[in-house]
């Protein structure tokens, strides 16, 4: 800088000489030719109009810099930008700057991004795309990654990225592209974070909706599954003590009419009451299965391996059960998954068969799994589907799920029977799990 000071003074000077050079020159020189006919007093005047007009013609004309130029190239951009950014209409707004990227930069593609979570929502493009729909890229590194984005300019708040702007350019990005893409993020930064805020907003307002029609719908599935198994107590109770009431009655009325006789012939009335006592022994037994099935003691001491163990011993078919749990959880979900292992071993093995029927269970992957395979099924896929309804619905209501189908025969003989497959399941923590917007399931606590 002191040099360039230096050279301005010294050019200085010699402009300085040599307009007094000329000067002089002008003011003698025509005082002598013109004489007392022109007042000595316009000499002066007349060489400095002449000194003027030689500095015009022999010393170069400065020009704007290329600063000053590119300033000058970016302002109607910016104007029209800031033009746009006051339309009042964020519809409006946003594509404008789209277009006034387009514009000033040449480019053949612009979009608009916001940060909505933790993904990039595409709001604004120019040239604008009919029925494109929503276009979403999980991070600022992956819309790097494009063939269709040359360039970007984020727009922070802080350290959290609000927003992006991006071109595609068939020929190079120039400095004066990134120039004018910056200046206009910088101007439309606090209205492109002000949408990103507001559009996160609006997403957040949409989860808590739906989070409130899934409490909904799992209460609604809850008291469907009260209703069930309110169903299926009557239903048992109704087997426990139909017939077996009916009999209990018919012996003790025998017993009493023999009683009843003036004459009584002990033996008659002796094996009435033989008879009675096996039927109430029999109901007796039938009620403490529908208590064990309704709470067995066995699930609440050791778990559903145990209280299924206990279940197959009192069955006419085979069933050999295998696999655990591996550790105790919580009373919803052993039982769910116990319920519905019992109520298919029930269906499969509750008569005389070819085979035994196979029950295993898992615990991996943050799911408890009960898988149940029956070789020679005595019943269809869709009629045990609809036998163990109520059970699905169960399993529904705490966050699981059943599939029952058949499965390819083993060894691969296509005459042999199809093996039926219940499979159930259900998550191994009673959380309600939330999904966010990026994808990624969060527990709520």
């Amino acid at each position: 800088m002191a040099r360039a000071t230096g050279a301005g003074a010294v050019r200085g000077l010699l402009v300085a000489v040599a307009v007094a050079a000329v000067l002089v020159a002008v003011v003698q020189g025509l005082g002598r030719v013109v004489g007392s006919a022109v007042p000595a007093v316009l000499l002066p005047v007349a060489g400095a109009a002449l000194a003027s007009a030689g500095l015009h013609l022999v010393l170069p004309r400065r020009r704007l810099s290329r600063a000053g130029r590119e300033a000058s190239d970016r302002f109607p951009a910016l104007a029209e930008a800031a033009r746009r950014m006051q339309s009042g209409s964020l519809e409006r707004a946003l594509p404008g700057l789209a277009q006034v990227v387009a514009d000033g930069t040449g480019a053949a593609q612009v979009t608009v991004w916001l940060s909505i979570g933790e993904r990039l929502v595409q709001v604004a493009r120019h040239p604008p795309e009919p029925d494109a729909g929503e276009v979403t890229v999980p991070d600022l590194a992956t819309l790097l990654a494009r063939p269709d984005t040359d360039h970007v300019v984020p727009v922070l708040d802080g350290a959290a990225l609000r927003a992006v702007v991006a071109i595609h350019k068939p020929g190079a990005v120039t400095a004066e592209d990134r120039q004018l893409m910056q200046d206009v993020a910088n101007g439309a930064g606090l209205l492109l974070r002000v949408v990103a805020l507001n559009a996160e907003l609006a997403e957040r307002v949409r989860r808590a909706a739906d989070l409130a029609e899934e409490l909904q719908a799992s209460r609604r599935r809850l008291a469907s599954a009260r209703d069930s198994e309110r169903r299926r107590l009557v239903a048992e109770l109704a087997y426990a003590t139909g017939d077996r009431l009916d009999a209990l009655r018919a012996e003790v009325g025998l017993a009493a009419a023999g009683l009843a006789d003036p004459d009584p012939d002990p033996a008659p009335v002796t094996q009435a009451l033989a008879r009675a006592r096996v039927q109430l022994d029999d109901l007796l037994e039938r009620f403490r299965a529908v208590a064990r099935g309704v709470y067995p003691a066995v699930l609440r001491d050791h778990g559903p391996a145990a209280a299924l163990d206990e279940v197959i011993s009192d069955l006419p078919r085979p069933v050999r059960l295998s696999g655990g749990l591996g550790e105790r959880l919580p009373w919803e979900l052993e039982s769910g998954i116990y319920y519905v292992a019992a109520s298919a071993v029930r269906a499969l093995a509750g008569r005389p068969g070819e085979g035994a029927v196979l029950v295993r269970l898992d615990h991996a992957d943050g799911r408890i799994v009960a898988h149940v395979e029956d070789p020679a099924p005595p019943v269809p896929a869709e009629r045990l589907a609809a036998l163990l309804a109520d059970d699905a619905d169960r399993l529904a209501a705490l966050g699981g799920g059943m599939d029952v189908g058949t499965a390819a025969p083993a060894g691969g003989d296509p005459d042999a029977a199809e093996p039926l497959v219940v499979r159930a399941w259900l998550p191994d923590r009673v959380e309600p799990v939330v999904v966010d917007t990026a994808g990624t399931e969060v527990a709520v606590r």
